[in-house]
């Protein structure tokens, strides 16, 4: 199996902590020559791990790719609205391109970014990467070969677990719209893929109900302050960036505002940081919960279904067919003929890497597509992407509009026109 070359653009969470470490883990099958990356310490640390010389390390993605082609392949892990024009400009140098989701909060420049993968005959795949789970890929696999007969209907919820929604999408980096995208792509558009994927129909109409109900200043307790750290009622918040970063059990999310993890840089980082910030008095306004309900072109339904007050992070579905019921959770499907009445229980082996094992699956098979590659599309393209995209960009024009149904053909046409 042949070695292949890479370089990484945006040296954060995702890229350095979920698929670049495929290269620690394999060196005998990718190897990054070359990072870009705005933060020094993060850029020297990379380097460092991955030997990476000083004249290969950038402090942006332009002049990297100022530079002549220096690998195979282009890593893009910048921050959502920092996607389109990297990625263009790798892929008018002939990189493949591996994107992290979503593509881009704009619905033009995600169908720019999937022509100029065509133009270029090069792969664009976006890090959908539920479809390279060995839990998503076992459901795919029952409805593909009919086990429960035709769909008819799907029920996923995304439990994002009251801890994560209140880092990530209150304090954290995705906790405002007009910096990174509505929470139906910031966090969601993961369900909008797999529910494209698993349902395989076009999805035709979609309506979407949701707020931000809870994390605002009206909610916040009488004698609470702008800081954590300083709040007289921290102690019984459920929402205390000490009790969550200070404790074991969610220390490492720290690693997000300062990558020594030793309490009084913790400590430093919530007095600096916007983690430190009371969740009712942050400059966020994506929703706390959401549902949206979709038709597809075959007559089967889907409602999905994302809430932050929950204690476990997971995701639930529920499947129905003509044949017979799946249920899915964490480590565990089920299903139930409708004939025999027979129940099957599949037992799913614990992952060790990020995203139930789909951040090193993704990168595993996007290397092969690399390898064969002969003009074809991989699993996750930027066409599938576009799809699944343009569910959430439609549903969340529904969610504005009071839930006002959307025909996701004339929406499409009026994107493509303006």
């Amino acid at each position: 199996m042949s070695q292949l070359s890479a370089v990484l653009i945006g040296a954060g969470a995702r890229g350095a902590g979920s698929y670049a470490p495929y290269a620690l883990n394999y060196p005998h099958e990718l190897k990054f020559v070359a990072v870009a990356e705005a933060d020094p310490v993060r850029r020297a640390q990379f380097a460092s791990a991955y030997g990476i010389s000083e004249e290969r390390c950038y402090d942006s993605w332009e002049k990297l790719l100022a530079e002549p082609k220096l690998a195979e392949i282009a890593m893009i892990c910048t921050q959502d609205r920092m996607h389109r024009d990297p990625t263009i400009q790798a892929l008018n140098k002939k990189y493949h391109v591996l994107l992290e989701k979503p593509m881009s909060p704009d619905p033009k420049e995600c169908l720019e970014m999937e022509q100029a993968a065509k133009e270029n005959d090069r792969l664009l795949n976006i890090c959908h990467v539920l479809r390279y789970t060995p839990f998503w890929s076992a459901i795919k696999k029952l409805l593909t070969e009919g086990t429960i007969g035709e769909v008819v209907s799907i029920q996923l919820n995304e439990n994002v677990g009251y801890w994560h929604i209140a880092h990530s999408f209150v304090r954290g980096n995705w906790n405002n719209s007009e910096k990174s995208s509505p929470m139906i792509l910031a966090k969601s558009c993961h369900d909008m893929d797999v529910l494209s994927w698993l349902m395989d129909q076009p999805c035709t109409r979609v309506s979407s109900f949701g707020s931000l109900m809870h994390f605002h200043e009206g909610n916040a307790p009488e004698g609470s302050t702008d800081r954590c750290l300083d709040c007289p009622v921290n102690k019984t918040c459920a929402y205390s960036a000490p009790k969550f970063y200070l404790s074991d059990q969610f220390k490492g999310w720290a690693r997000h505002f300062t990558p020594d993890l030793a309490k009084d840089k913790i400590v430093q980082g919530l007095r600096e940081t916007d983690y430190g910030r009371c969740v009712y008095r942050s400059d966020n306004n994506v929703v706390d919960h959401q549902v949206v309900n979709m038709e597809f072109a075959n007559g089967a339904t889907a409602m999905f279904s994302m809430c932050g007050f929950t204690f476990e992070q997971e995701r639930r579905i529920q499947i129905m067919g003509t044949r017979g019921e799946l249920r899915g959770e964490e480590g565990k499907l089920t299903y139930w003929d409708f004939v025999t009445h027979q129940k099957t229980e599949i037992t799913i082996p614990v992952q060790t890497s990020g995203h139930g094992g789909g951040d090193e699956g993704i990168v595993s098979s996007f290397l092969n597509e690399v390898r064969a590659y002969g003009g074809q599309e991989g699993l996750t393209s930027a066409s599938a992407s576009v799809r699944s995209h343009l569910m959430a960009f439609a549903a969340e024009e529904s969610r504005l509009n009071g839930g006002k149904a959307i025909e996701i053909g004339e929406y499409a046409a009026a994107m493509m026109k303006g």
